[in-house]
């Protein structure tokens, strides 16, 4: 992905020297920037609260407020967290740099500064912010496809997210870094998206279904898996729709993947969706107390169908810490996809 000269990125320059603005809107002059000017702090903010900006480039050392103290003000609000702020000073030593990483900042530029170096820097911090934003947008239609398939299956209630709530828990005990721990989020919400692929009939079911429906089934996690595998920033999310299902010893589906063929985190994924079933009360069943979850799942490590070792990462966890693996009430009104 390169920035397009049909969607220039958007970026403001925040300075309260009127000549370093125009130097850098020099720089940047090509079809590929749109540069907007704030010769404060409070102005940028204003500019900020009203308007989309691809990336900030943020002068330091200003009156009235400073560049660290106009990053901080960007970074308390949760809908600026992804927003690229490049901070340029002749400060350049290893305290500021420090500072300025502190504040939130993505990029720290000393003055005077090379033009192709700052272009360099500000195309990478665009392109990164508008690669996430379009992982943004997949996830606002992919979401609520897979929350139409959760509401369709009274069974479930709200499974999607007391998984989110353990992965997060379990993830963070497995020492998962944040690629993962995302993937598991993602994993935890389209782990099912397939059954769309499903017919009502066969989905709805009440009560057992026959071979051929069966077969029927046993095919979501590859519809799934479809669905999602052109987005290579789902890579570890996809291996977790698509191998859900299968088991240690082979005999799960749609592959038949044995041992350390399963992909890790579906590995992970599946010890927190079982005990989910065996813990929360569905409309056939009661919820198991602690003491028949934990032995239902040594039985069927036993019998070969997860991953040991994780088994037992995870009942040392529900048994030293199992308090953490509950959602807490305040989340439940809010539905964290």
């Amino acid at each position: 992905m390169s920035i397009s000269a049909f969607s220039p990125a958007r970026v403001l320059v925040v300075d309260d020297m009127s000549p370093n603005r125009e130097l850098v809107k020099q720089v940047l002059s090509s079809d590929q920037y749109h540069v907007t000017e704030a010769g404060d702090g409070a102005t940028a903010l204003e500019l900020i609260s009203k308007h989309e900006f691809d990336a900030v480039l943020l002068d330091v050392m200003m009156p009235g407020m400073d560049g660290f103290e106009v990053c901080e003000a960007i970074r308390k609000n949760p809908d600026n967290a992804l927003l690229p702020i490049l901070l340029l000073s002749a400060l350049g030593g290893p305290d500021d740099v420090a500072q300025g990483m502190k504040v939130g900042a993505n990029d720290y530029i000393s003055k005077p500064f090379n033009g192709v170096e700052l272009k360099a820097r500000l195309k990478a911090s665009v392109e990164h912010k508008r690669l996430t934003d379009r992982l943004g947008d997949i996830e606002s239609v992919l979401f609520p496809l897979a929350r139409m398939v959760e509401a369709r299956d009274e069974n479930t209630g709200d499974h999607c997210d007391r998984l989110i709530h353990m992965g997060l828990v379990f993830g963070k005990e497995l020492g998962l870094d944040y690629d993962q721990l995302e993937s598991l989020r993602r994993g935890s919400v389209l782990h099912d998206i397939g059954k769309l692929g499903i017919p009502d009939a066969i989905l709805l079911k009440k009560g057992k279904l026959d071979g051929d429906e069966w077969e029927v089934m046993k095919q979501h996690p590859a519809i799934g898996a479809a669905l999602c595998s052109p987005l290579k920033t789902m890579r570890g999310t996809v291996d977790i729709i698509r191998c859900h299902h299968e088991k240690w010893n082979g005999s799960g589906y749609p592959a038949g993947l044995k041992g350390e063929q399963i992909p890790y985190l579906a590995r992970v994924f599946q010890v927190i969706d079982i005990y989910d079933a065996l813990s929360t009360e569905r409309p056939f069943k009661l919820a198991f107390p602690k003491e028949k979850v934990i032995q239902i799942m040594q039985e069927e490590t036993e019998k070969g169908f997860w991953d040991p070792e994780l088994v037992d990462r995870f009942l040392n966890l529900l048994n030293t810490r199992g308090e953490d693996l509950k959602r807490p009430e305040s989340s439940k009104a809010d539905r964290s996809a």
